[in-house]
């Protein structure tokens, strides 16, 4: 039995979206399926220049499953430009948007979640 994924956090900041070259029908088009984790940890160890063992905090995962977040995530959006394919970023069950974590980290609203709860 496959072992399952753990819930990954992300801001608020990171949407649905589909980015394709200029002047090609997305009829014609083939598109690279980026995961929303993949994308939130590009955003935090590349925009943000977090080092992985905090951006996995936030994300509330390992450091080494950011690590592999950045490789998938980094292969994607390169042969998507390289070979003139469209992006479009999808938000798989495991992944939940939070408002304001990019503040407080995953593990302080884990926690503000079972204060509220009982």
């Amino acid at each position: 039995m496959v072992r399952p994924k753990k819930w990954r956090y992300l801001s608020h900041v990171i949407r649905d979206f589909v980015f394709r070259p200029a002047g090609v029908s997305t009829a014609a088009l083939k598109f690279v399926d980026l995961k929303g984790d993949e994308v939130e940890a590009m955003r935090l160890c590349d925009s943000e220049a977090l080092e992985q063992d905090a951006a996995g905090q936030r994300m509330g995962i390992s450091r080494p499953t950011v690590q592999r977040l950045l490789y998938s995530g980094r292969k994607k959006v390169v042969n998507a430009l390289v070979n003139g394919q469209g992006i479009q970023i999808t938000f798989p069950s495991y992944i939940h948007i939070i408002s304001g974590a990019s503040q407080v980290g995953a593990k302080s609203f884990i926690n503000i979640k079972k204060k509220k709860r009982g």
